[in-house]
């Protein structure tokens, strides 16, 4: 009985990590960047990046990569530590850039497209936005 038991847990234990529920994270960092500064991962429809610059100046990047990429902005609000853009496109239904300032020379972006995300159109929105700043 003793035998059981002790074949029991470990089994357990692994079928409490197996299934979790968990959504896949996929991680990308440029080379001989550090942990913070510049990662970017895709989870749950939504991409998430930290960029090394101020929130004002993402802000202004997010704005104009918009306009360099067609979209319509239908909604802006801004604050000292926030900041949430929405636009709209021609075959896109919804873009939302949330932004957050982590420090005076950093700043989180969330970017989803539409409902359910769409992960390809939300990278070339970041790289976009990169290239703005």
């Amino acid at each position: 009985m003793d035998f059981k038991r002790l074949l029991l847990l470990p089994v357990l234990g692994l079928s409490l990590l197996v299934n979790t529920g968990c959504p896949p994270v996929i991680i990308g960092a440029a080379a001989g960047v550090g942990v913070g500064a510049g990662t970017v991962a895709y989870v749950g429809g939504e991409l998430k990046s930290t960029e090394d610059v101020s929130l004002h100046k993402a802000w202004g990047a997010s704005q104009a990569a918009m306009g360099d990429l067609g979209f319509a902005i239908t909604e802006r609000r801004k604050d000292a530590f926030n900041a949430e853009l929405n636009a709209r496109g021609v075959e896109v239904k919804k873009i939302r850039i949330a932004l957050k300032k982590i420090s005076d020379t950093s700043t989180e972006l969330r970017i989803r497209v539409g409902v359910f995300g769409d992960e390809a159109k939300s990278r070339q929105i970041l790289q976009t936005i990169k290239q703005r700043l």
